[in-house]
This record gives C-alpha cells, structure tokens and sequence, in this order.
C-alpha cells in the first residue's frame, strides 16, 4: 500500500516552556479535504505553524510525514519546496515587491527554474481571470493596500500558481463577508478542479466555509489534542451544542 500524502504521528510541540499541541494524530490521503475546528487558544494556528515548520514552536515529540518522508526536522522553505503550502490567517504586506515579481521569486525556488516575468504573466492570467482578481493586482505591492477578501483571493491565487500537493488554509475565512468568503472558497475549488491530487487542510471556526467545501473529514481540536472525528454531521452538532461537550 502507498503511503499516505500527508501524516501526523503523536505531534507535541510547545512554544517555550508551554506546550500547546499535546499529542495529535492525522492522516491526509490524496485528494482529500479535512477541516479542522476548535475554540480559541486550543493550538489550530499553532498546529498550521508547526506543520510548515516556523522556528518559533519546538517538536518534543512525534513526526510529520509527507509522502512518506519524514520532514519533522526540515526547514520551513525546504517543506515549501517540496510542495507544502501555508495560506495564513493574516497574510503580510511587502511594500516595494509587486504580486508577479513575488510569484516569480517563488515559484522559481518551487521548481528550480529561473522564470521571467513575461512568463509568468502569461501563466497566471488565466488565474486570475479564474479567481475573479483584476489583472492590475500584479503589478501591485503585495497586499499592500488589499481589502481582506482581496488579500485572501491573492492568497489562493499563490496556491494555484506554486502547485503544492498539500494545501493548509489556516483561518482563511477569517474577516470575511458572505460574498468575499464565497468567491475564496469557490477559488480552493477551481484548484483543486485542477490538482484532484490536492490535499487540503483547513482551519476554521465557521460553518459557511465548510458548507461550500464540503470537507471528507471533520476534525475538533481542544486544548491542543483531537478530541472527535466525523463528518459534516460533526460541524452542525456543534452548531447546536458548541465546543463545551468536547472538554
């Protein structure tokens, strides 16, 4: 049997002396979609942060698998390279790098090819297109001056771009109105129309997103472990009884 796309194994981690994730176990198949949900301060950021790597939490214990490799200890831009994807609750602004030139930079260090600017213009205005983004964004500083919808749109358009085989949408819906978190959402779909091979780990504490995602697997987080798995039937208990039942 193939190893899973992507795994989990007993993953504790802890910034400084508190340990936040205590124990989690996952496993994303190729193709699949699995959201995870949970209050505030249960380690879901801290759990999207640690997947891909970031410096400030430490691994006491477990492992990350992808594609059967064991990349607990790889750097956060080695993970990038291999085709992880991190789409952050708060994307940053980069005042003086325009969308394109940030797009060729990484995707160049992606697949090791040294792409024009040309290049990729030609590449990504189907996309943007796609995603309903207005051509002109290119050329301008990276989120710099974006509305939230706009920065998240900017944000699914780099995961259409890069073309990870592992997609972590961490909060993505996060400050949007029903239109903006609409058009994210059918933007993750368009992607995935694509990549079926995508697998994609979303973090959200709203129902909306996952009622046009319609995630495989649905997964509560509490106090930094995984408290149940299920199905969509999962999300609307919980819209009924909240977290309270899960600590």
């Amino acid at each position: 049997m193939a190893a899973p796309l992507f795994e989990i194994d007993d993953l504790h981690a802890r910034a400084d002396d508190t340990e936040i994730l205590r124990g989690i176990d996952l496993v994303v198949q190729p193709g699949e979609v699995h959201a995870l949900m949970g209050p505030n301060g249960c380690g879901k950021s801290t759990l999207a942060s640690t997947l891909l790597g970031s410096p400030e939490y430490e691994v006491t214990q477990g492992a990350i698998r992808f594609r059967g490799d064991d990349i607990t200890e790889w750097t956060a831009d080695v993970r990038g390279k291999a085709g992880l994807f991190l789409a952050f609750q708060h994307p940053q602004e980069i005042p003086g790098v325009s969308v394109i030139n940030f797009l060729r930079q990484a995707l160049s260090s992606r697949k090791g090819v040294d792409l024009s600017v040309l290049e990729l213009r030609l590449a990504i205005m189907e996309w943007m297109e796609r995603l309903d983004i207005d051509p002109s964004f290119a050329d301008r500083y990276l989120n710099e001056g974006f509305s939230g919808g706009e920065k998240k749109r900017n944000e699914i358009l780099q995961m259409a771009i890069l073309e990870p085989d592992l997609a972590i949408l961490d909060e993505t819906d996060s400050g949007l109105d029903i239109d903006a978190l609409r058009v994210v959402a059918n933007g993750v779909q368009e992607v995935r129309k694509d990549r079926p091979e995508l697998g994609v780990i979303v973090i959200t504490h709203f129902q909306r997103l996952l009622e046009h995602l319609r995630p495989d697997h649905v997964h509560i987080l509490v106090e930094g472990r995984i408290v149940a798995s299920g199905g969509m039937e999962l999300v609307e208990r919980l819209e009924h009884d909240g977290y309270e039942v899960h600590r």
